[in-house]
């Protein structure tokens, strides 16, 4: 089973990227078998605003980089979402890089894990309505991080028996709908 990590903040100094690591460290801690993570970073992507000239439902896509996404998206099995809350939503760069799509998403399921003010929960809140409008699937595996600001003063993200133990039970419901 393939599962993308996708790290969904572009920003400089951004945390999403220490709890992307330390997710993907937890993850080979665990030693799950059949199971491969790879790490998906949208600031390497670099994706333009959506701009196409064929809503993506239709499956035309007229923009190489549109193609490009299209075809790395549809080789995974399964997702999982890491989102700061931003002005109580999640971040534009992932918004974005949903709408480059359609039926890469469809059928497959995702997981979310969140931060920010209220821990990600209005991040979390909506990207679920928007991957959900996608087709995916939501087997209702969420990780919210709290207290972040207390805790991202390190080169690297800490977490604490509960994120660890929320982390495997992300795991877990995506492997049922393998």
């Amino acid at each position: 089973m393939l599962i993308y990590l996708i790290i969904g903040s572009i920003r400089e100094g951004r945390t999403a990227i220490k709890v992307a690591q330390w997710s993907m460290d937890c993850i080979s801690d665990f030693a799950l078998h059949d199971i491969h993570i790879e790490l998906i970073d949208l600031k390497h992507w670099d994706l333009a605003l959506f701009s196409g000239s064929h809503p993506p439902a239709t499956g035309i896509y007229d923009q190489p980089k549109q193609q490009q996404w299209a075809d790395k998206m549809a080789l995974a099995d399964a997702f999982i979402f890491i989102s700061p809350e931003y002005n109580h939503g999640y971040s534009p760069a992932l918004k974005n890089a949903l709408d480059y799509l359609g039926k890469e998403w469809q059928g497959k399921p995702a997981a979310f894990i969140g931060y920010g003010t209220t821990n990600g929960s209005r991040s979390i809140s909506q990207i679920r309505q928007v991957t959900l409008s996608l087709g995916m699937v939501d087997p209702n595996a969420v990780l919210e991080i709290r207290d972040i600001f207390k805790r991202n003063k390190e080169e690297t993200f800490t977490a604490n028996e509960f994120e660890i133990d929320g982390l495997k039970q992300i795991l877990n419901k995506l492997i049922k709908y393998q």
